[in-house]
């Protein structure tokens, strides 16, 4: 089957980004354009084909194209801020450094170094670093923070939502994978759960079976323990 005839799913990105990943500035304009077709759908719905009255869904969709669009607002100030427009305040609230900086420290009140920082942590150092510059006090850059940031660090990095959905896959493949093994235990085959010593049927496979089927996932998968060793692109 041709792939112009297959299902789009959820991990079809490539025609969202020029390379290999996505920047902030194209997250900043796709979101502009999902706004503007909202707000479109929500004129087009004023007047349906078949009358019937969709007030609550033209509402719904203009308060969602609304929440987009503030979305894209702080990702082309996020796209500002990583191309060096806006100063930034060179530290923390707290004291604490980022980027570059943080190599090597730890924080005590907020867990591990804040190397690379989170978005809201960027949009507060953005502002405090605008009010700095007004003052004359010292400021940086992102790209001056994060110049000296190993690259290793920089490509192994995922975000939380991909480690946690990425957890997600590994044990979804881990539970599929169990059935697939014959269990020494209890004689549970292709397809069968594992049974108590009674014939009960259980959710949970004996200890053996789900530590092979674990081991056989990760090998795949490329993990090492709870930590993947590779992040895929």
């Amino acid at each position: 089957m041709s792939r112009d005839h297959e299902t789009p799913t959820e991990a079809d990105t490539s025609h969202l980004m020029a390379s290999q990943r996505i920047t902030v500035d194209e997250l900043a304009v796709h979101l502009s354009a999902i706004d503007l077709r909202l707000r479109q759908l929500a004129r087009a719905a004023e007047l349906p084909a078949t009358p019937v009255e969709l007030a609550d869904t033209i509402d719904s969709l203009r308060g969602t194209a609304s929440t987009v669009r503030e979305l894209g607002e702080r990702m082309t100030t996020l796209a500002r801020i990583m191309d060096g427009d806006i100063p930034l305040r060179p530290h923390l609230p707290q004291g604490d450094p980022w980027g570059t900086a943080a190599l090597g420290t730890d924080r005590e009140d907020f867990g591990g170094p804040a190397v690379i920082p989170t978005q809201w942590q960027l949009l507060r150092l953005a502002t405090e670093g605008q009010r700095d510059a007004e003052s004359g006090r010292e400021t940086t850059t992102y790209p001056k923070g994060m110049e000296g940031v190993p690259r290793s660090v920089l490509l192994s990095w995922e975000s939380k939502a991909a480690a946690a959905r990425r957890r997600r896959e590994r044990d979804a493949a881990v539970t599929r994978e169990v059935l697939l093994i014959t269990c020494e235990r209890c004689g549970a085959g292709s397809g069968e759960h594992c049974t108590t010593a009674k014939g009960w049927q259980a959710d949970q496979a004996h200890v053996a079976r789900q530590r092979e089927a674990e081991l056989r996932v990760d090998e795949r998968l490329g993990y090492l323990g709870d930590n993947p060793v590779a992040v895929h692109a």
